[in-house]
């Protein structure tokens, strides 16, 4: 019983905070993200366990043509459904293009998969509900230090290749979880933002 009221209580707090256009593009925003999921995971298994398809050089470069299809077909309210089918093909070819990495992780043991999977997911509802129950736009002017961060992670680990210093490497690792655990806050407020200036796409 107690449990019950909970969420409620959570459930209408959260329709407090929110307007219901805005919760409309957030429920919308997340079913992409979880089909995306979804087909990119389906991308792996086919990798790993079937001899249809195998992640190469092929996939990924496919993987990055339809990412450019899809920035480049813009929404006009009525080819959703076009836009839906670039993004789940670019990600069950990323998925794919995984494969060879996850082959390693398997060989060395198959758990892990499952574990960042686990983790990944309790990081970014984590974060992503702390950003919903913050104070409006508290975390959106934090997106230009995050970029800096990430373009100076780049410089480092280009370095790195001529280095080969395992303190960068771990720095890099750690670096890169915080960072993009940041990530998560700042573009949770952005997509909020954007809806309530009337931004309606919620595919790209």
């Amino acid at each position: 019983m107690e449990a019950t009221f909970n969420l409620n209580s959570f459930w209408n707090s959260f329709s407090n905070r929110l307007e219901k256009p805005v919760r409309e593009h957030l429920q919308n925003v997340y079913s992409c993200l979880a089909i995306s999921t979804l087909a990119a995971a389906a991308g792996g298994y086919v990798h790993l366990f079937t001899d249809f398809l195998q992640g190469n050089f092929l996939t990924t470069l496919l993987s990055l043509g339809l990412l450019v299809a899809l920035f480049t077909v813009q929404d006009n309210g009525k080819n959703q459904h076009v836009r839906l089918s670039i993004l789940v093909g670019f990600a069950f070819t990323t998925g794919l293009g995984l494969g060879p990495l996850l082959d390693v992780v398997v060989s060395v043991d198959p758990s892990i998969v499952a574990t960042a999977f686990v983790a990944t997911c309790a990081v970014f509802a984590c974060f992503s509900l702390s950003a919903l129950y913050s104070d409006h736009c508290r975390w959106i002017y934090i997106g230009g230090t995050l970029m800096s961060i990430l373009s100076m992670m780049l410089v480092l680990s280009l370095a790195n290749l001529f280095f080969g210093s395992y303190l960068l490497f771990q720095m890099h690792l750690y670096l890169g979880l915080i960072l993009f655990c940041f990530f998560v806050l700042y573009d949770t407020q952005l997509i909020i933002e954007k809806r309530k200036r009337g931004e309606r796409d919620y595919i790209r």
